[in-house]
């Protein structure tokens, strides 16, 4: 019997929410690999959801800053250096160092994967000492990973200009499956994804005030204590309301049955303006038009199938009016709503299942 290619793929979260990853993870197994995902356990994880991949986790004392970060790496390096394994997966720059110091270290074959521009991020832009700590770390290591694939084609090109490196593409697209809209009595708004500085949360909640309906959140981050707290300062408890990390199967239910999508990000950064938000293909897989940045890739997908409103301007006027056009325009939302169901054919993780076991394929029998 012909023994399996073993992978271990390294992130920065807890394991159970990170849809990519699982997709990820579900799909090189399913092609015959052996396959671990490693990240944290924080205090409050939960158990672990059985998965067709196995999941290990490493302990952390600090849950922020640059302990977390330290200690972390010494362990993951550590766990990595015996492991058995023949595939080495970064995935962002959080988790480069160790895997590209033991893939030298033991001659093994590693492989970048690139969810962001990191160095470009708000939260490492605006803090120099920090954004200098990671901008040497990708210069010294992602020269250095010549095979890799990013979310979108705007990435694969700043990562060709900036490192010499040509990354394939492997969007965050949806599963497809067969999709039955539901009746929707409520016409309710709905953000899923973390609640992060950058997301537009500063003029998003302001503009219910002016938006009959109710927004649901579902997510956790850096900006959510600030996000409850913009709530509470324009008194919209009753329309703004917080569902904190939410399972993968709750989490479709919810977007299902929504009437509008938000994917909205500030250009604070040059990674948040060629982005591709997993959401944005979440919302089209299940039919629900939604709200979106007028940024480049969402541009190109809507050029094809027009399955958004997209707005410059992120004002909580402009935001309050894009969306009570499409909550009182029920032609125009039909219309919306009609072109997911093609664009959902076309942009969706069967397809972009074929750059990923490419990749690993040759990776494997080089």
């Amino acid at each position: 019997m012909k023994k399996k290619t073993r992978i271990i793929c390294t992130v920065t979260n807890d394991l159970n929410y990170d849809q990519r990853m699982i997709r990820i993870c579900s799909t090189l197994a399913d092609a015959g690999y052996d396959v671990t995902l490693v990240g944290f356990k924080r205090k409050k994880s939960k158990p672990l959801v059985s998965r067709p991949f196995r999941q290990k986790r490493i302990p952390i004392i600090a849950e922020q800053g640059k302990i977390m970060y330290v200690q972390y790496w010494i362990c993951l390096f550590l766990y990595l250096l015996f492991s058995k394994v023949d595939i080495l997966c970064a995935i962002d720059l959080d988790t480069i160092l160790p895997v590209y110091y033991v893939s030298k270290l033991r001659g093994k074959k590693r492989v970048y994967d690139a969810h962001e521009i990191f160095t470009d991020l708000r939260e490492v832009i605006t803090r120099p000492s920090v954004h200098k700590m990671w901008t040497w770390i990708a210069n010294h290591t992602v020269p250095r990973f010549p095979v890799g694939y990013t979310i979108g084609e705007a990435y694969a090109e700043e990562f060709k200009k900036r490192y010499g490196v040509n990354y394939g593409v492997v969007r965050n697209a949806t599963i497809l499956k067969p999709l039955q809209i539901p009746e929707k009595t409520e016409r309710f708004i709905l953000y899923q994804g973390a609640v992060n500085v950058g997301r537009c949360f500063e003029q998003l909640i302001p503009a219910m005030q002016y938006v009959d309906t109710q927004l649901i959140i579902c997510g956790e981050g850096n900006f959510y204590t600030e996000a409850v707290a913009l709530v509470k300062q324009y008194k919209l408890e009753g329309k703004v309301l917080f569902k904190g990390y939410v399972p993968p199967d709750q989490l479709r239910d919810y977007t299902l049955h929504a009437w509008v999508g938000i994917t909205l990000f500030e250009e604070t950064s040059l990674s948040n303006r060629l982005s591709m938000a997993n959401r944005f293909f979440d919302y089209m897989h299940c039919a629900v038009p939604q709200l979106c940045i007028k940024y480049p890739e969402y541009e190109k997908v809507n050029a094809r199938f027009e399955i958004a409103l997209l707005i410059e301007d992120i004002s909580p006027q402009s935001i309050a009016a894009a969306l009570n056009e499409m909550l009182t325009d029920d032609s125009y939302y039909r219309k919306l709503q009609h072109n997911c169901l093609a664009a959902r054919e076309v942009y969706c993780w069967q397809q972009e299942t074929i750059t990923l076991l490419n990749t690993y394929k040759q990776l494997a029998g080089s």
